[in-house]
């Protein structure tokens, strides 16, 4: 039933005619739990709270399904406008973007422009900017991209997938570049022939990157809401004796609270990664993907 449930929201998530319809209807049956508003005042409003609690975030602002220039520009200039609040409203936030919003999927020269326009106005501000991983079909052109900013900035860094077979030796690869890396298990629907099947071969790929890379001296941001994977990354640290400045761990708004506060208690750096904007409902379905137990919250508001 799990495994049913899972299929369905991943591909709910991918379903334009459901997206269209969430858009209509805006935040509700629950998915504000996940997503902290559709405005970027009501981002800028949540990451203030986090960081009232010594959290910091990374910003998001949501958009799948682009296809026209037009749109792909309408996508960077919120980012751009994302990092000019942040930097108005003096909010600690760095910026997450998915290249495919920026136009990935028209043209990567067209994609490559907008990430430098917007690694460049990060720069400025002093903001760092992180490339999140999209699904399999993405990941050779994207690393592709990282690559070519690298070139211009320091203040890029990408997102790595446990889950996938090939991710050992692009952490080799990326190494030579002194790459700053969220470290994550993955969450997309891909095939066996290109990643693990099997959730414990998933784990346990993920501890061997998480040591790789903090053995390595690169920064690292272990993100994930995994204790044992947590507990796993504390040990580590202590055991080489690797100063709680040269990682992080980060966590999805609006999942383990309790755990995040725990750990910042603890002298560790917790950033907490805060979604907005009107395209939230492919992101809501990968969240319901994941766990497919928060389906019951959600059932709980569709009677309120």
């Amino acid at each position: 039933m799990e495994v049913a449930l899972r299929n369905m929201f991943q591909s709910l998530a991918k379903n334009k005619s459901a997206n269209k319809l969430a858009r209509k209807y805006g935040l509700r049956f629950g998915a504000k739990r996940f997503v902290s508003g559709e405005t970027i005042a009501e981002a800028i409003s949540k990451v203030s709270e986090l960081n009232k609690s010594g959290r910091v975030v990374t910003l998001d602002h949501l958009g799948e399904f682009v296809y026209t220039k037009e749109e792909a520009d309408e996508s960077t200039r919120m980012s751009l406008k994302t990092l000019d609040e942040i930097h108005a409203s003096s909010v600690h936030s760095h910026l997450s973007v998915k290249m495919t919003s920026l136009g990935l999927d028209i043209d990567k020269e067209l994609c490559l422009n907008n990430m430098r326009k917007i690694v460049s106005r990060a720069n400025q501000y002093g903001n760092f900017v992180r490339i999140d991983m999209e699904d399999y079909a993405h990941c050779q052109v994207t690393i592709d991209i990282y690559e070519e900013l690298r070139k211009e900035y320091d203040n890029v860094g990408l997102v790595i997938q446990a889950y996938l077979y090939r991710t050992e030796e692009d952490m080799k690869h990326l190494n030579e570049l002194n790459a700053n890396l969220r470290l994550v298990k993955g969450a997309y629907k891909e095939s066996p022939d290109v990643a693990f099947p099997e959730k414990k071969d998933v784990d346990e790929n993920y501890k061997k990157i998480i040591e790789m890379h903090m053995l390595n001296g690169n920064y690292t941001a272990v993100a994930s809401h995994d204790e044992k994977i947590i507990q796993f990354t504390k040990e580590l640290a202590a055991y080489h004796g690797i100063d709680k400045d040269k990682f992080e761990f980060q966590m999805l708004y609006g999942i383990c609270e309790d755990l995040q506060n725990k750990l910042v208690k603890e002298g560790y750096k917790v950033r907490v990664y805060v979604p907005y904007g009107k395209d939230w409902f492919g992101y809501f379905m990968r969240r319901l993907a994941e766990r497919p137990a928060n389906v019951w919250f959600i059932l709980k508001n569709l009677f309120k």
